[in-house]
């Protein structure tokens, strides 16, 4: 990735790395409650809804290339059940680490002239912005690790019935009368033949009451 736009220390996401210094070994804990940014999770399946609390635990360490930063995000995620598609709540855990690089510094740790040269590294790469790091990216990417493809109400969620629609878990007994169609069409002319018959019944009954009046 290339060198970060200005970062801005107002965002709850983007953190200062001064007070770590550039000692390797150095050590700094942080936690801090963030709100959800736009669309941080499987867009339409299910994600963190925008401005819901995200809870961060981060351990930076101080390495010889720049600032390793090791975390957990945990929040609630909203979504549908792909079975029965109901509303559904989970809490998520998402767990992630990155290397957030000195732009004056390559892999190696060294100093390099002119941050940037070699174009196909800095694309996989991540780097602070005068002592600062943004979490977003890093968060986004954890996020839908950590979120299932197809979420479901509950792991036995039987679905919905595939004639009607019904939501099977409120009525387990739920069914249909199964109609073999070859036996279809045989049935329907039953059906005719029977009410026809029924007919001529109903029409004879008359005859016979007039013959035995005479």
């Amino acid at each position: 990735m290339a060198l970060n736009a200005r970062l801005d220390h107002r965002n709850p996401l983007v953190f200062d790395t001064h007070e770590l210094g550039r000692r390797p070994g150095a050590l700094q804990r942080l936690t801090r409650t963030v709100d959800a940014p736009q669309d941080l999770g499987i867009k339409g399946v299910i994600g963190v809804p925008e401005g819901a609390p995200v809870e961060l635990e981060l351990r930076l360490e101080s390495v010889m290339e720049g600032v390793l930063v090791t975390g957990t995000a945990r929040a609630a995620a909203e979504g549908e059940c792909v079975r029965c598609l109901e509303p559904l709540q989970l809490d998520v855990e998402a767990e992630f680490q990155e290397m957030f690089s000195y732009p004056d510094a390559d892999d190696r740790g060294r100093v390099i002239a002119e941050p940037g040269d070699d174009a196909e590294d800095d694309e996989d790469r991540l780097f602070l912005e005068d002592g600062l790091f943004d979490l977003e990216p890093v968060l986004r990417d954890a996020v839908v690790l950590a979120l299932p493809m197809q979420p479901v109400c509950q792991e036995d969620c039987p679905g919905l019935c595939a004639e009607c629609g019904a939501r099977l878990a409120d009525d387990p007994d739920h069914h249909h009368d199964a109609v073999d169609i070859r036996w279809a069409a045989l049935q329907g002319l039953a059906d005719t033949m029977s009410d026809g018959e029924k007919d001529e019944m109903s029409g004879a009954e008359p005859g016979v009451d007039e013959k035995q009046e005479k």
